[in-house]
C-alpha cells in the first residue's frame, strides 16, 4: 500500500494529505541524490533569528553498514522489527544554545519544522518516511559522541514503500487501519484557550 490519503474535513494539498507513516519498506537503496534533496529541503526551513538549530545525522545501510547498525541498535525492539529492510535512518537533533550560549527557546520548534520539510520532500519524491520517538537517546548519544548541548529528538526511517503482506499480523493490521486525528475543535482554538475553532 503506497497511498493512504487522509480523510480530511476540507481539501488540503496532496503533499500534506498524502503523507503517511508506513511500516513496510522495500529492501532497496535510496539514491544518494535523493538523500541530498531531503537534506537540502530541510536546510531551507524557517528558524528564529535564522539560527538553524537542527542537526541531521544520516545513516545509509548500503554506504556505511557499521554506522547504520550502531544507529539501528538504539531503536526500540518493536521498531527494529519493522525497520529490518529500511535503507536509511536519519537522526533529528537540535543545538539547544544560541550563539551567546543562552538557551534557544525555539530550537525544538524550528527543528520540527525542518524535519517536516524533509519528510514532505521525501513524499514529493515518492519515498516513504516514518518518524520515531522509540529509541534509546542515551545509547545513541554515547555511540556517536553527541555533545551535551545537542538534544537528540527523533529518528526517521526513509526508504521505498514495501509489501505490507510481509509484516506480521499485528503490524499488517496497523498498516491497513484508517488514518485518524482528533477533531479540529480539540486542537485548534480561536479567541481564547479551549474555545474551539468553528
Amino acid at each position: 500500500m503506497t497511498t493512504k490519503p487522509a480523510p480530511t474535513d476540507i481539501d488540503i494539498h496532496e503533499l500534506i494529505a498524502g503523507r503517511w507513516s508506513p511500516r513496510a519498506f522495500a529492501d532497496k537503496p535510496v539514491d544518494r541524490a535523493q538523500l541530498h534533496r531531503l537534506l537540502e529541503a530541510a536546510r531551507w526551513a524557517p528558524s528564529s533569528n535564522n539560527m538553524q538549530p537542527w542537526r541531521f545525522i544520516a545513516f545509509d545501510r548500503h554506504r556505511d553498514e557499521a554506522a547504520f547498525n550502531r544507529a539501528f541498535d538504539t531503536l526500540a525492539p518493536s521498531n527494529q522489527k519493522w525497520n529490518a529492510h529500511v535503507p536509511l535512518l536519519v537522526c533529528v537533533a537540535a543545538y539547544s544554545l544560541t550563539p551567546k550560549n543562552e538557551p534557544n527557546k525555539t530550537a525544538l520548534y524550528d527543528t520540527g519544522a525542518a524535519a517536516m520539510t524533509l519528510v514532505l520532500q521525501a513524499h514529493a519524491l515518492g519515498l516513504a518516511t516514518h518518524q520515531m520517538g522509540g529509541f534509546d537517546r542515551d545509547a545513541f548519544r554515547a555511540a556517536f559522541s553527541i555533545p551535551d548541548e545537542v538534544q537528540v529528538i527523533a529518528m526517521v526511517a526513509i526508504g521505498h514503500f514495501g509489501d505490507a503482506s510481509q509484516l506480521d499480523e499485528a503490524l499488517r493490521e496497523r498498516e491497513a487501519a484508517p488514518r485518524a486525528r482528533k477533531p479540529l475543535g480539540e486542537t485548534a482554538f480561536e479567541g481564547a484557550w479551549n474555545k474551539a475553532f468553528e
